[in-house]
């Protein structure tokens, strides 16, 4: 296990960019634990904490919030940098970023004095947005919030808490009251010490092992100043889908990287093997190699799209055609990965194919079939179905 570096100073940190930040956090803690992080289902603990030394958590907040101002492009370059490590560092920090642009993006003053404290203790936030008895509709709730004076408190069955024992906050979507219809939802804050969570199952997956996802029964009381004013409805739509969609794709983008470089080691290895004469991967290598541009310009477009329509807080955030784009993104990313990680398996043979090889893809294969099902994909097309339907733009 490695250990966890050293606490920098903010003048230390603030002489290194955001990626190069990140490729340290890669390279000394989670990718060098990253096998027995996927190896024993653990939360990746020594990654997160050079996180947090090296201030990347809140980084996206704004500077006058104490953050670095971030974009969603950068963020989708520090995701990627972590996903060809681990891939369920990656995710953590992709899922957490979602979180804490929400609060930013959609504030109120009691929401705003919670991110500040956010960013002064370097929290990581999770979210609870699955809930059973609504078939993985995540815009529906069955658990309402109850108000009494300036205390509001909820009880919510969800299948799965993404790194929840973990969080310092979580994120919890309900009904706005007992008498809402199901898609009338808010998002409410909880601080950790204001939940408490009664395990439901384990988490013992094929791949993103390190997320710790298990599902629980959460019950939390807190200030009803912590209910986001913003329907929930609408921070979905500007903020948490298309968030969520572009660093999620940079994540899976981070594996497909992974992947890449263990075939083109593998091709240079039997080339040099046999000076003049071309391996049978190198074809495959190419052709790979051009649907990994596709893929890397894919991710880094749509999340210049978001940039630019929330630098001109545009409408069209909120219309069909960023919607359609968004679940696109995501089903094409998805799709993507696996596609690259299986065709870096073919070129490495029965290397790849090994565990005990150094160009073993077993790790990246299974954390890549996680994509698909992060929020279906079919149901995303049955949405983007409808939505196809009605509009009348071009993308």
């Amino acid at each position: 296990m490695t250990s966890t570096p050293a606490p920098l100073t903010v003048a230390e940190n603030a002489g290194l960019s955001l990626l190069a930040r990140a490729e340290l956090v890669g390279r000394e803690s989670a990718g060098p634990a990253a096998a027995e992080v996927d190896r024993e289902g653990r939360f990746p603990h020594e990654a997160v904490d050079a996180l947090r030394v090296h201030k990347l958590l809140n980084c996206a907040v704004p500077v006058d919030q104490g953050g670095e101002g971030a974009s969603l492009g950068e963020l989708c370059a520090i995701a990627r940098i972590l996903g060809r490590y681990c891939a369920s560092t990656a995710m953590i920090f992709a899922m957490h970023q979602t979180q804490i642009l929400s609060l930013v993006h959609h504030s109120t003053p009691g929401v705003a004095a919670f991110v500040a404290e956010a960013v002064a203790n370097d929290y990581l936030i999770a979210s609870a947005t699955t809930e059973l008895g609504t078939g993985g509709d995540v815009r529906s709730s069955v658990c309402a919030v109850a108000r009494d004076s300036d205390t509001v408190t909820l009880t919510k069955n969800a299948p799965v808490i993404s790194y929840g024992e973990y969080a310092d906050a979580i994120l919890v979507t309900a009904r706005r009251t007992a008498d809402s219809p199901p898609s009338d939802q808010v998002l409410v804050v909880c601080r950790r010490d204001d939940v408490t969570l009664e395990p439901t199952g384990n988490w013992d997956t094929l791949g993103l092992r390190g997320t710790c996802s298990p599902g629980f029964v959460l019950t939390a009381t807190t200030s009803a100043d912590l209910v986001v004013g913003t329907a929930y409805a609408e921070i979905s739509s500007r903020t948490m889908l298309p968030v969520s969609h572009s660093v999620w794709s940079a994540v899976w983008l981070g594996i497909a990287d992974a992947a890449m470089e263990k075939a083109r080691s593998f091709v240079r290895s039997v080339a040099r093997r046999r000076p003049g004469v071309t391996p049978p991967g190198a074809l495959r290598l190419a052709e790979a190699a051009a649907v990994h541009q596709q893929f890397s310009d894919l991710v880094a477009a749509s999340a210049a799209r978001f940039d630019a329509a929330a630098s001109a807080q545009e409408e069209s955030m909120s219309g069909m055609g960023f919607s359609l784009a968004m679940n696109n993104l995501k089903v094409t990313a998805s799709t993507l990965v696996v596609d690259l990680v299986n065709r870096a398996m073919l070129i490495c043979g029965i290397a790849g194919y090994r565990e005990d090889s150094q160009y073993s893809l077993g790790r990246h294969l299974r954390d890549a079939h996680g994509a698909a099902v992060m929020v279906n994909n079919d149901r995303i097309m049955n949405n983007s179905a409808q939505l196809s339907i009605a509009y009348r733009g071009t993308l």
